[in-house]
C-alpha cells in the first residue's frame, strides 16, 4: 500500500462522518462513502500532492451526492422505511436516542449550514478550504457558519436549561 492509499483510509472516518452530514442517513452515507473512495482512486491522477487530500475528497463526495440526488429524483426513488436499515452500518447500535444532543442538533441544521458546520468545526477544513469544496464565496461560508453556529448554541441551551 503507497502513502495515497494510506492517507485515504486514514480519512475513511473523516468522509464518513461528512457523508453523515449530507446524507442524514446511514446506510446513505456508507454507500456515498464507497462511491467517494471509488472515484478518487479512479481519479487519483488529477490529485496534486501539495493540496489538501481531505478537501480534494470532500469534494469528490459532495459532487457523488449531488449527482445521487439528481439521479434519484430523475427515477423517483423508492426506498425501505429508514426503522429497517437503522444500525445496518452502525455497530448495531440501533437506538435513535443513543446519538448525541449535538448531533441531533446538527440533524435540524438547513443543509446549507449543516455543511458549514461539518467542514470548519468538525471536520477541521479551513475556511479556504471548506468554502472550495461548497463552491462558495468565503463570505457567504462566513455567514452560513455564524447561523449554524448561533442555531446549534441556541437549541443546545434550551436542552440545559
Amino acid at each position: 500500500m503507497d502513502a495515497f492509499q494510506r492517507d485515504l483510509v486514514a480519512l475513511l472516518p473523516r468522509l464518513r462522518r461528512f457523508a453523515r452530514s449530507l446524507t442524514r442517513s446511514v446506510t446513505d452515507a456508507d454507500d456515498l462513502v464507497q462511491t467517494a473512495v471509488e472515484r478518487g482512486l479512479a481519479r487519483r491522477s488529477q490529485w496534486r500532492p501539495d493540496t489538501s487530500l481531505a478537501s480534494w475528497m470532500f469534494t469528490i463526495m459532495k459532487h457523488a451526492w449531488i449527482d445521487e440526488t439528481r439521479s434519484r429524483g430523475r427515477r423517483g426513488a423508492v426506498t425501505a422505511p429508514p426503522e429497517l436499515a437503522e444500525g445496518v452500518a452502525d455497530g448495531g447500535v440501533a437506538d435513535p436516542l443513543a446519538r448525541t444532543a449535538v448531533e441531533r442538533a446538527m440533524e435540524r441544521l438547513p443543509s446549507d449550514q449543516r455543511l458549514a458546520v461539518a467542514l470548519v468545526l468538525v471536520e477541521g477544513l479551513s475556511y479556504a478550504e471548506a468554502s472550495k469544496v461548497l463552491e462558495i464565496p468565503e463570505g457567504t461560508l462566513t455567514s452560513r457558519l455564524v447561523r449554524g453556529r448561533t442555531a446549534l448554541m441556541a437549541e443546545l441551551q434550551g436542552l440545559g436549561g
